[in-house]
């Protein structure tokens, strides 16, 4: 088997593994009550949310463990939103965020925000003049991901995060999910104010996430009830899946650390060798993340083209993880080539560290093989 959809969620490590079950058989109590067994479930929620915070270098009152990259996004922008609606109603995020954004963002516009969506160019990039042109004596968020999830364009956070310290009235928020162990992103030099990662997008396990928030800033909660979370979120802490959360973190960035280079080398053999297949479209910018390869046969189904690979153990996907069930375009390569063929066959390939250079060759050579054979069947 060949394992190529990473980006739409990774295996656990077995050591991830082991650190859940450990704590679920050995920890179970709930950190809220004050016996012993209370008080050590708690001692370990404090350690993790402590090993998450120096990972990020960011301080531990401002890490809030949450259920994933949902739910810190909505977290993230419906909180300030309701939380700062006085000083104003308007907010700027891309046409290219994840539907947790967007979706967020249009549920806010039927409360009576105003959104501005920025356009993107052919690379799948905002433009910084864009957004300094868009900004208003109202606005009051900006939400931009790091990583385009589907195409793997690196927004220019850094400068963003510079432009927006000229306007201490405008909170910076940054879906980091897919650059998280990827693209290096300091988020206290980049001026971030608020972000989010999800556990099983780097080998740690479904249902675990971390919104950062810094210090000053002020959340409206989604969920109300017990004090979880410094109020923040309401809800009995998941202590296993916040262990295994900082232990894949730790796990994943030392594997950036060394493996990075094969992460790239893999790319760049995808790219060469998709480059030169006729019929191919490809979509990533040749300067993107280094995990993320996307591409389109115009004229094909993608999801034709993909239950042909997994004929093959060869697993790949079409758009996000999250849409790809909804059988209509990639926004998002729609947004870059404003071609409805293009956006409409689109396939995505997402590696991790454990992948392998061999895997790419022959993941190469099977494209070949299916296109040529799906372009017999259609005649």
């Amino acid at each position: 088997m060949i394992y190529f959809d990473n980006s739409a969620t990774t295996k656990p490590y077995p050591e991830v593994i082991d650190s859940f079950i450990k704590v679920s058989t050995e920890y179970f109590g709930n950190p809220s009550s004050l016996h012993g067994l209370g008080v050590k479930a708690e001692k370990l929620l404090t350690q993790s949310r402590k090993q998450v915070a120096n990972l990020l270098q960011v301080k531990s009152m401002e890490v809030y463990f949450t259920s994933g990259g949902t739910e810190g996004n909505n977290l993230a922008v419906k909180g300030t939103a309701h939380a700062y609606s006085k000083r104003g109603k308007h907010i700027i995020t891309t046409v290219m965020e994840h539907a947790s954004i967007k979706e967020t963002c249009k549920s806010l516009e039927e409360e009576g925000f105003s959104v501005t969506y920025l356009p993107v160019d052919s690379n799948g990039l905002v433009s910084v003049e864009d957004l300094k042109n868009a900004l208003r004596t109202d606005t009051i968020l900006v939400s931009i991901m790091s990583v385009n999830n589907e195409v793997g364009s690196i927004q220019p956070i850094v400068e963003i995060g510079h432009l927006l310290k000229e306007c201490p009235q405008v909170f910076f928020h940054v879906d980091h999910v897919q650059g998280i162990g990827k693209i290096p992103l300091d988020l206290a030099a980049a001026g971030i104010d608020l972000c989010t990662i999800s556990g099983h997008k780097f080998h740690g396990l479904k249902g675990t996430g971390v919104l950062y928030v810094r210090d000053g800033i002020r959340v409206s909660p989604l969920f109300t009830g017990g004090n979880q979370e410094a109020k923040l979120r309401s809800g009995t802490e998941n202590v296993a899946g916040c262990v295994a959360l900082a232990r894949a973190l730790r796990l994943t960035l030392q594997k950036s650390a060394q493996d990075y280079g094969k992460l790239t080398e893999i790319r760049d053999m995808l790219w060469n060798g998709l480059n030169e297949i006729t019929g191919v479209k490809i979509n990533s910018p040749l300067h993107g993340a280094p995990h993320i390869i996307n591409f389109s046969i115009p004229g094909m189904k993608s999801e034709v083209f993909i239950h042909s690979l997994e004929e093959k153990e060869i697993y790949v996907s079409t758009t996000s993880a999250c849409s790809s069930k909804k059988k209509s375009i990639s926004d998002t390569v729609f947004a870059m080539f404003h071609d409805q063929k293009r956006a409409e066959s689109v396939i995505r390939i997402s590696t991790s560290y454990g992948n392998e250079l061999y895997e790419a060759e022959l993941v190469l050579q099977e494209i070949k093989n299916t296109l040529s054979k799906l372009q017999k069947v259609m005649g």
